[in-house]
């Protein structure tokens, strides 16, 4: 049976999407985050919190940063 054997341009083209996918997955969180807050809701209960806005902003920052350690540590960035 005869193996297949990934050429290096196919390697390249793999790596650059996993590293695309990578990014896309990070800036994923702030973006979605964003869109809710730009709706403009009366009854989201962190707008009545005096930390709910920085909160949010703590928990956008905290999803980026464990998503570019995962991504960093299976090597994808």
């Amino acid at each position: 049976m005869p193996t297949q054997s990934v050429s290096a341009g196919q390697r390249r083209v793999g790596d650059d999407v996993k590293k695309i996918s990578s990014w896309a997955a990070i800036l994923f969180a702030p973006t979605l985050v964003g869109t809710i807050y730009g709706m403009n809701f009366e009854s989201m209960p962190e707008l009545g919190w005096s930390f709910g806005y920085p909160l949010a902003i703590c928990l956008m920052g905290m999803v980026c940063i464990s998503l570019y350690v995962i991504f960093k540590r299976r090597d994808w960035l």
